[in-house]
């Protein structure tokens, strides 16, 4: 009888320390994980922050060698186009003001984005007859609050414009520019077509520039509130562009920025 109580007693006390090892064990498994916790989210935090740091110098790499990209093809054309300067030279005010002062800004409005790119489209259409067909819209829909908000990164829309007067066949009987701005639903968009031309173009040092600075742009800005499509149909290059402001400036607001 008192062997069983002994087993009994053992058995009981090896139970309890069991338990308490066990306690100890979850206890200190707690502790690691928030450690481990805490680490990660500091990391994320670390992480985040330079991850910023690093898309605002990319942005302002960008933006430097886009400024004089765009100021070099704008004389060319002027100087190529001498009996069309003085309409040139005044677009070309316009569109000075808007590099030298708006592109500063991080954002401008989008009323004041297609007013440049409608001074642009001005200057580029001294290199092309004026037989050829360029047609240009602007869809604006009434009441639309963001229209005159500084949300719009400036000079978002040059690119498209400049590869349609690049690459456009200026020479064929059907060939033709088209350029339609629209803003609704607080919504940007732009779609650009022309028919490709069938002579090649020479390369040119740092040709490409602007595509890539382009996407390279909307990624680190607005994320996934954009959409680029560009095909071809029927010989005819087709871009489309959209960006969802509204969106876009929720998530602003949400992040506190």
């Amino acid at each position: 009888m008192d062997t069983n109580v002994l087993i009994s007693n053992t058995l009981y006390m090896l139970g309890i320390i069991c338990i308490i090892c066990l306690i100890v064990g979850i206890f200190v498994l707690f502790v690691k994980l928030k450690k481990a916790k805490s680490e990660k989210q500091e990391f994320e935090e670390k992480y985040n922050s330079l991850e910023i740091k690093v898309n605002g110098l990319k942005l302002e790499t960008l933006e430097s060698k886009l400024n004089p990209h765009l100021f070099k093809n704008i004389l060319n054309s002027i100087q190529s186009h001498a009996y069309q300067t003085y309409h040139a030279l005044d677009k070309l005010a316009n569109v000075l003001d808007y590099i030298l002062y708006e592109s500063q800004k991080k954002f401008v409005s989008p009323s004041e984005e297609i007013e440049f790119a409608l001074n642009l489209i001005e200057i580029n259409k001294i290199k092309i007859s004026p037989l050829f067909e360029l047609k240009v819209k602007t869809k604006i829909k009434e009441g639309e609050l963001l229209y005159e908000q500084p949300i719009l990164a400036p000079m978002i829309s040059i690119d498209l414009i400049e590869n349609a007067f690049k690459h456009a066949d200026l020479k064929s009987s059907d060939a033709f520019i088209s350029i339609v701005f629209e803003f609704k639903e607080s919504c940007f968009y732009l779609t650009v077509s022309n028919k490709i031309s069938d002579h090649k173009i020479l390369k040119k040092d740092r040709s490409g520039l602007g595509s890539d600075t382009l996407e390279q742009r909307l990624k680190i800005i607005y994320n996934n509130n954009f959409k680029l499509d560009k095909f071809v149909e029927d010989d005819v290059y087709i871009a489309h562009l959209k960006i969802d402001l509204l969106e876009y400036k929720a998530q602003m607001l949400a992040s506190g920025r």
